[in-house]
């Protein structure tokens, strides 16, 4: 019975020096890897902490490009289409705390921090508006509450909103869906443990954009995965996704104002396991639309990372958009 004890003693000492040993190699490797790989864009300080940006192109109109819910790297991952953006508009993909080169906050993940941080970034790095916000996903909310928290600020602070598949706050109840569940708090810190890296290492695939469409380099999808290895699911972004039940509290009543332009890229499900009630993506993002002059939905082929496959489209219809209807919107207004 001793020996028995002895032995798996033994084991246990030996599987907590590995995790140890495994934990210390990550966390050197973390810090080896971010000075020889410093953040490609620029960083500006919002309450304390380092937030990435990246600045592109110059033109009349400022897009801001808002990442979706655990994209690990979002410039690398928005940076085929911002770069074909650039081209006719200034472009700023915005990495909040938690995200790419940004840093983690202790700060909560609500949608009151989140936006305001997202206003400070852009005034500390001198980028003033009025902006054409492009959300993806979850951030869908953060740009319907950034337009009805300051709404007295349009059109000199937001002049337009792209949507590319975007979150709003009545999608679950108008498709009868569940929010996601939430997640231990503790689950954030398998990051730091060195966790996410393994699992990259493991299946590297599921940490990077979607090449299908030949946009990125190896070189891209290379620090994709390495930056998978410092910031998948950590503390920022485990606490966002437990604030989504209260982000879409606080925002199921807004709507969008009827002299706001805006653009919603979506899904084409309409032929893809149709439902009994007729519901599609296009009839969802046709409920907040009220005023087809400036208004529109536009549905493409392909997955929710519409920008992984559909750059050409997005890039033509963004810029008859910012062409015609957010400057006849501005036209109008003045």
């Amino acid at each position: 019975m001793k020996k028995c004890i002895k032995f798996l003693w033994a084991i246990f000492l030996i599987l907590f020096a590995f995790i140890v040993f495994f934990v210390a190699v990550h966390q050197l490797l973390t810090i080896i890897e971010k000075r020889q790989h410093p953040t490609i864009g620029t960083t500006v300080t919002v309450n304390g902490k380092h937030m990435s940006l990246s600045i592109l192109g110059d033109g009349d109109h400022t897009i801001v490009l808002l990442p979706g819910l655990g994209t690990a790297a979002p410039i690398l991952d928005f940076m085929p289409l911002a770069t074909e953006l650039s081209k006719t508009n200034r472009v700023v993909i915005v990495e909040p705390f938690g995200y790419g080169w940004s840093d983690i906050t202790n700060d909560e993940r609500t949608l009151e921090n989140e936006v305001e941080e997202i206003r400070s970034a852009l005034t500390e790095a001198n980028i003033n508006g009025p902006y054409v916000l492009m959300p993806h996903s979850i951030s869908g909310l953060h740009a319907i509450y950034y337009a009805n928290t300051y709404p007295d600020d349009y059109p000199d602070e937001i002049e337009g909103i792209i949507g590319i598949d975007c979150t709003l706050p009545t999608m679950v109840d108008y498709f009868n869906e569940e929010t996601p569940a939430k997640m231990l708090p503790l689950m954030g810190q398998l990051a730091n443990l060195g966790v996410m890296r393994l699992i990259s290492l493991i299946q590297p695939d599921n940490f990077t954009s979607d090449n299908t469409s030949q946009y990125y380099s190896e070189k891209n999808l290379d620090m994709q995965r390495m930056i998978a290895g410092w910031k998948a699911d950590n503390k920022n972004v485990i606490d966002e996704l437990n604030h989504i039940d209260d982000s879409i509290c606080k925002t199921k009543n807004m709507t969008f104002s009827p002299e706001l332009p805006l653009l919603f890229f979506t899904q084409d499900d309409s032929g893809q396991n149709p439902r009994e009630d007729g519901k599609t993506s296009v009839s969802f993002y046709e409920t907040y639309i009220t005023n087809s002059s400036i208004q529109e939905v536009i549905p493409l082929d392909g997955s929710h990372y519409l920008h992984w496959s559909c750059k050409e489209e997005i890039v033509s219809y963004t810029n008859q958009f910012v062409n015609y209807s957010v400057n006849s919107s501005l036209h109008r207004l003045q």
